[in-house]
């Protein structure tokens, strides 16, 4: 092929994630753009049509034929967000939701979710105590 002059890098961004399953929290890569690859290329006819005939690929962002590049400030934005150590939280409760707390001085007590906080990876359950509705943040 020999395009190691016109292609130089393929990446399929991920991220970590902390996501909570049954009471269980465990770190997990995601794709941040699931089924797009992002190619570093200088576009020519011989780089175009390799890529563009590689199996599997099936269309491109774009108008028109060729590909729509993305700016230097959106590859700033994306291999920071790909290269954070922290991995963010994914809660997967609805507000509303009914859950039960499995850990914790409210243990086996049952409440409704009220708030979900994604950034901090908290939740506010509003849980019955002493007849009365009480607000409770808690770790997701």
């Amino acid at each position: 092929m020999g395009m190691e002059d016109k292609i130089f890098n393929v990446m399929v961004p991920i991220e970590k994630k902390i996501k909570i399953k049954n009471g269980k929290r465990r770190v997990v890569e995601e794709k941040i753009y699931p089924g797009y690859v992002l190619v570093e290329m200088i576009v020519t006819d011989d780089s175009w049509y390799v890529v563009r005939n590689t199996p599997r690929v099936t269309g491109f962002i774009g108008a028109g034929t060729t590909p729509t590049p993305l700016s230097p400030e959106e590859m700033e934005v994306l291999l920071n967000r790909i290269g954070e150590e922290e991995p963010k939280f994914k809660i997967d409760v609805l507000i509303g939701d009914p859950v039960k707390i499995t850990d914790g001085p409210f243990k086996d007590f049952d409440g409704k979710v009220s708030e979900v906080d994604q950034e901090r990876g908290k939740i506010k359950v509003l849980m019955n105590v002493f007849g009365r509705d009480t607000p409770v943040e808690l770790d997701s």
